[in-house]
């Protein structure tokens, strides 16, 4: 096989975060060597990363890339570092750099959307619904609820001067909570475009109702029900739901954990780590580790990686069960994190493979429904 370049760069900027969520797979989960990371990224490592970047650019000829601002929150990095880091790329890197956040929306003010916009960072913001929904697992550690610090960014984002910045919404899936509640929550802040995340887990750690022996398909029955009223009248880009609908149609799902593309994700941690998807931290300890850094490491040596190998390999490195399945060029097997189990490692169907049948197979129907109808 060969590998396929990465083209989105994760740079986890902050190792820490103001906000103390219980899904959190950074905090909460397997891996707890975040407590080991510097706090910040420094700058000698954020121009050693730039520089990686700018080589793994030329060296495949990539006309652009994205960068993604994470953390940990990576506003704790202040609005002065991401700024320079950002002009740094865009001066250093030849060829284009999309740059975008994510946030959970508590630190962000005028003046650092104004220094942040203006050099064309995008920002997209973490909320689960309404104050209720997202108390349940979105507090502050001594318990305050983030909520309404984070619809005061969001007016800030809808201002004028900032709309145009603003890059979505990422929701969590909590299905204890009311789906259609949750969407009109959503939908009241006017986002251009909805991601919905199904919560990290694995068969040795399962997420919410998931997991061996489980019945039912909570999580499909809780998109669907919002998918029926998005697909009547589609008031925003729901990522997911857009991706379903284009497969259905013959296309092929572009998103990391859909579909049978080639993973070209690459994590730089706070001490320059380059690491595999950063949600592995849900699997075990040192899952993500590479054993590489941008201090003596090229991109392209993570490309040559097993694990960069398995993420890359398409159809034949899912499990039998996912080989044969009748959804498979849809669901590609789900996330490569959902599909770990302590004793068979990655080599098995997602967590939620019950879910995403269901799902795949419920929107296919509903399109080809349509199609079938009279004058379409």
């Amino acid at each position: 096989m060969t590998p396929v370049p990465f083209r989105q760069f994760v740079l986890k900027v902050h190792s820490r975060c103001n906000l103390a969520c219980d899904y959190c797979y950074v905090y909460e989960m397997a891996d707890q060597s975040w407590r080991d990371q510097p706090l910040r990224m420094s700058e000698a490592t954020a121009d050693r990363t730039v520089q990686r970047i700018a080589e793994h650019v030329e060296a495949h000829r990539l006309p652009s890339v994205a960068v993604i601002l994470h953390g940990g929150e990576p506003l704790l990095a202040g609005t002065a570092f991401l700024a320079g880091l950002v002009r740094r790329m865009r001066d250093t890197v030849p060829g284009r750099v999309d740059v975008s956040m994510q946030t959970n929306g508590v630190l962000l003010t005028e003046a650092g959307l104004e220094a942040l916009v203006g050099l064309g960072v995008r920002i997209g913001v973490s909320l689960d619904g309404d104050a209720g929904a997202t108390d349940r697992h979105r507090s502050f550690a001594d318990g305050r609820s983030s909520h309404p610090h984070v619809e005061r960014a969001l007016r800030l984002l809808a201002r004028e001067e900032f709309k145009d910045a603003f890059d979505g919404l990422l929701c969590t899936v909590d299905v204890e909570q009311p789906p259609l509640r949750t969407y009109r929550a959503l939908l009241a802040y006017a986002p251009p475009a909805i991601d919905f995340l199904l919560p990290h887990g694995t068969w040795s750690h399962p997420p919410p109702r998931r997991g061996i022996g489980s019945k039912g398909t909570p999580y499909a029955d809780w998109l669907l029900a919002v998918f029926e009223q998005w697909y009547d009248r589609p008031e925003t880009w729901v990522r997911l739901f857009g991706e379903l609908v284009q497969s259905a149609l013959g296309g092929t799902p572009a998103v990391e954990g859909l579909g049978l593309r080639p993973s070209t994700v690459a994590v730089v941690d706070t001490d320059g780590a380059i690491k595999q998807l950063d949600s592995l931290s849900a699997a075990y300890p040192g899952a993500a580790d590479l054993g590489l850094n941008v201090v003596d490491d090229a991109f392209d040596v993570a490309l040559t990686h097993p694990l960069t190998r398995l993420r890359q390999g398409g159809l034949e490195s899912l499990s039998a069960t996912c080989r044969s399945c009748a959804v498979v060029r849809t669901c590609g097997g789900g996330l490569f994190t959902h599909r770990y189990d302590s004793a068979t490692g990655f080599a098995n169907p997602s967590v939620y493979c019950a879910d995403l049948l269901r799902l795949v197979t419920a929107v296919q129907a509903r399109v080809s429904a349509d199609l079938a109808r009279p004058g379409r």
